[in-house]
């Protein structure tokens, strides 16, 4: 393979050599985000038994047949049913139990009137609401007017028409969203299968980096690209452990990757990969495992190849893997735009990948240019530029310059345009191929 390495050779090599996760068993809370590894089944119907979607009364048909306001139907009230309720009055001819919405429907009874067709149990005109049972307890008793007749099954939500038990309610492969673990809780399921969320250890390396919050000195900066990288591992699926700023020391480097190992399914180096004498992700990672150069293993175990690609921003990378269990680690530059879409182009599809995920990628689309003028890119790389995506338009437009420092204009940008290795000017009306990171 040559020296200079495509986009996509990199991905490819990244993506053979990343594997799921094994599956575990989580409790519903912990598997949001995860994917699930098994088909779940129905074990019982849902809803369970037939029972009410509205407060009113339960009755027989026969005995509301026929009722209209002139002439109602008067029912003798034996009791109420309550959601959750065991123990269930039978209504037997004449008879109506007064039923509240979700309550299961009693032996005997058919149909519900809602409660706005009938006096309420009042002896006045039609009622609005309900009492409430702690206020008005009579109303559990007594009489109740019906002014309108029910069909059978009025207003009964039938055991099982939502899901019957076998059905299957999940499949493998889905990602579980809130509505699906509320479908698990609904189900009976506690715990369920799944591939975990990736746990990424994010660093960031350089002497000249300060935290957010703290006083900047002359010639530091602050420290953007950790907080970019943990943010979008999180957005991408995973649980992200941000590492404050190593300084450029190798052995404190080595040091800090080897405690990190222990929480990490994915190490994200940001910084120190390009060819500077104080590259230090370069020069501790190139010689890992030999950490004090006397040929016997005492660093993090593996090996990280350093590369430059045919790409702008981002042409130095690093991938390889450390540690006992072969951990992978992935190596970006320290320009905060560099950073950035190395992390969308590699980064995330290695998290997704971990999470046995089938779509990779960001979604793509192709767009129309619109430009002042003609956008230069240079020749043998493949470019990506910033940019506005307008999808009723079908236009994208550049937001900033070409600079790899810029992050001001990243923040406005919700697409990448992907200039290919042979094209040197994009003509405005040209049509592009985007990556939509918005």
């Amino acid at each position: 393979m040559s020296t200079t390495w495509s986009v996509d050779e990199h991905l490819e090599d990244i993506l053979a050599a990343v594997r799921p996760l094994d599956p575990i068993e989580l409790q519903l809370p912990d598997a949001q985000g995860c994917v699930l590894v098994e088909d779940v089944t129905v074990p019982v119907a849902l809803p369970p038994f037939d029972n009410s979607s509205m407060d009113g009364y339960a009755v027989r048909v026969a005995d509301v047949t026929g009722a209209t306001e002139e002439f109602p139907a008067v029912l003798t009230v034996i009791g109420d049913v309550a959601a959750g309720d065991g123990g269930l009055p039978t209504v037997g001819p004449g008879q109506a139990a007064r039923i509240m919405t979700g309550a299961p429907l009693p032996p005997g009874a058919e149909a519900v009137v809602p409660v706005e067709w009938t006096d309420g149990g009042t002896g006045g005109g039609a009622a609005t609401a309900m009492r409430p049972a702690g206020r008005a307890p009579e109303g559990a008793s007594g009489e109740v007017r019906v002014h309108r007749p029910a069909p059978a099954r009025a207003h009964v939500r039938a055991r099982g028409s939502d899901v019957q038990a076998g059905d299957l309610a999940l499949e493998a492969g889905t990602v579980l969203g809130p509505a699906q673990i509320g479908l698990l809780a609904a189900i009976g399921r506690g715990t369920v299968r799944v591939r975990p969320r990736p746990r990424v250890v994010v660093l960031s390396t350089g002497s000249e980096l300060v935290q957010p919050g703290e006083e900047l000195g002359p010639g530091r900066i602050y420290d953007s690209n950790s907080f970019v990288l943990a943010a979008a591992a999180r957005d991408a699926g995973a649980i992200a452990y941000r590492v404050g700023a190593v300084t450029d020391d190798a052995q404190t480097l080595r040091a800090t990757i080897e405690d990190q190992l222990i929480r990490a399914d994915l190490l994200v180096t940001t910084g120190g990969v390009s060819v500077g004498a104080y590259d230090v992700v370069k020069e501790a990672l190139s010689s890992v495992g030999d950490g004090d150069g006397d040929g016997e293993e005492d660093g993090p175990a593996g090996g990280v190849d350093f590369r430059r690609l045919a790409m702008q921003p981002g042409k130095p990378q690093g991938f390889g893997s450390v540690g006992p269990e072969q951990t992978p680690l992935l190596a970006l530059p320290g320009n905060p735009v560099s950073c950035y879409v190395s992390f969308e182009l590699f980064v995330r599809p290695a998290i997704r990948a971990l999470m046995g995920l089938p779509d990779l990628h960001r979604p793509r689309a192709r767009a129309v240019l619109a430009a002042d003028g003609p956008l230069s890119s240079p020749a043998g790389k493949r470019q990506f530029l910033r940019g506005r995506y307008d999808a009723e338009a079908g236009t994208v437009t550049p937001v900033g310059g070409a600079g790899s420092h810029l992050i001001a204009a990243l923040a406005h940008a919700d697409a990448l345009l992907d200039i290919p290795e042979d094209t040197t000017t994009v003509e405005p009306g040209t049509e592009l191929d985007l990556v939509l990171i918005g």
